[in-house]
């Protein structure tokens, strides 16, 4: 009987040989329990990370001009605009010899446009542009890449062009003791040389939002007057777009103050967007046609010639993305998750430049992989090349055929001033679209459709000398591109 109890007790759930197993259990409890803890601990944090986007270290006011200083606050943000200084290996080259002995632009700046397209040289002849233009880079470089260039130490600018090449807020500031209207008057008619003196630095985060609550706001009066403008064009008078504008446009209208065509109006040289007729390449000639306004005069040609500054949001007004509410800090600044917080991403590039910035931009719409996004990309680009290339071969042969004319005096004078206008027209457009820093991206429609229009100028050009009535031959002279729509 002894015997008998002294094995169920060996045996049994409980019994000596089973001692660890409460133990195990105690310690798998507190384990869970710490777990749970965590897990409530981290959520709480998160929510609490969630409800306060930022920790305020330091004030910030109307006159904290120094992004360093938001970066106290913002650090994050600070590190992604820091990092628009970064450029990638393909696209440095060495910047040597210097342009002067204070060229400050460093050991490295980017491919000369003018000599991967020599025709560029052609179109701009007499012009600053034929000397020296570079393929953009980082936002880092916007003013020391302007500062330094020929363009600017060969030639008399003026002080309107640190519009988009510098911080602004600071400038008008100081230049207008404290009336930023003034300021921004003043400094557009300053020669670049002494106007130049009171940029203290590139584009900064004063210059797209609202120290108080962070809100997008517009810093450029350029701006605020030129979507006044285009909005009348539509029917909507006395359109304020710091007022009227929601959160989701002002997500494309911060970057459109300066990714835009312009125009330097009158003796004041006044920055001014031609958008009184509407957004198109065709609605800008019309604007300047009405208005007589010419750039230079082509050196060869004695044609008068618009240069087009950089359209981007003019273009990309025409595509699908636009036409969809997709805006450019959608795919140029688009969302990152760092813990619960979710921040723009400031380095402020091509979405194209990696996996993961496809992944966090392109692929939160479209159902692909990033190597098939990268494809689709670089088939609109290639097909905007090939119908680049066709307009350019068609610009310069009325360039040389009105040259040849003069030459020979073979044409009479309303013949050559036919075709001189086709040659402003044809340039200007292939000009519009090359400036355009999406190789035909942001609306490949539009973008193939207006160089096939100015590939056809060009050609009417050449008739033209040839004695033939185009304007009859070929129909209207203007062209009307209707505007992408949204899918049904």
């Amino acid at each position: 009987m002894s015997t008998s109890n002294s094995q169920n007790t060996d045996t049994t759930w409980t019994g000596p040989r089973k001692r660890w197993v409460p133990i195990v259990v105690l310690i798998a409890v507190a384990i869970a329990a710490a777990g749970l803890t965590w897990l409530l601990t981290t959520i709480f944090a998160h929510r609490q990370e969630a409800t306060q986007p930022f920790t305020q270290v330091v004030e910030i006011t109307e006159t904290t001009y120094d992004p360093a200083v938001w970066g106290q606050n913002f650090p994050l943000q600070y590190e992604g605009f820091k990092a628009t200084a970064e450029m990638a290996e393909e696209d440095k080259v060495p910047n040597d010899p210097p342009n002067t002995e204070n060229d400050q632009r460093g050991d490295f700046i980017t491919h000369s446009k003018l000599a991967m397209e020599p025709r560029l040289v052609t179109i701009w002849r007499g012009y600053a542009f034929s000397v020296e233009y570079r393929e953009p880079r980082g936002h880092e470089y916007m003013l020391v890449d302007q500062q330094w260039t020929h363009r600017q130490t060969n030639f008399n600018q003026s002080g309107a062009c640190l519009n988009c090449h510098a911080s602004l807020p600071e400038i008008v500031n100081n230049l207008g003791d404290g009336d930023q209207a003034a300021g921004w008057a003043e400094m557009n008619k300053l020669p670049y040389g002494e106007a130049v003196q009171h940029a203290a630095g590139p584009i900064a985060c004063i210059d797209c939002h609202e120290p108080e609550t962070m809100a997008l706001r517009i810093t450029r009066p350029a701006f605020v007057e030129g979507i006044r403008n285009f909005k009348a064009s539509q029917g909507i008078e006395n359109y304020d777009v710091n007022t009227d504008a929601t959160n989701q446009e002002m997500r494309a209208y911060v970057c459109a103050q300066c990714h835009v065509e312009y125009y330097f109006k009158g003796e004041e040289k006044t920055l001014t967007f031609p958008w009184h007729e509407g957004l198109t390449v065709n609605d800008a000639i019309a604007y300047f046609d009405g208005v007589g306004f010419s750039d230079f005069v082509h050196a060869d040609t004695q044609a008068s010639v618009i240069k087009a500054q950089h359209p981007d949001f003019e273009t990309y007004s025409q595509g699908i993305h636009a036409a969809n509410g997709v805006t450019c800090a959608d795919c140029h600044m688009s969302y990152q998750r760092t813990g619960a917080a979710k921040i723009s991403d400031h380095q402020i590039a091509s979405p194209m430049r990696s996996e993961e910035t496809i992944n966090q931009s392109c692929l939160t719409c479209h159902h692909s992989t990033a190597e098939e996004m990268n494809q689709r990309v670089d088939d609109i680009q290639a097909r905007w090349h090939d119908a680049k290339n066709v307009s350019f071969t068609a610009v310069q042969a009325l360039i040389d055929d009105i040259v040849a004319a003069m030459d020979e005096g073979t044409v009479t004078e309303d013949q050559l001033a036919a075709a001189r206008d086709f040659q402003r027209k044809a340039q200007y457009i292939v000009d519009y679209t090359v400036s355009e820093n999406s190789y035909g991206f942001h609306a490949p429609a539009y973008s193939i459709a207006i160089l096939n229009q100015a590939t056809d100028y060009a050609r009417s050009g050449q008739l033209v000398l040839r004695g033939i009535d185009v304007e009859n031959a070929r129909g209207p002279e203007t062209y009307d591109i209707p505007p992408v729509e949204p899918p049904a």
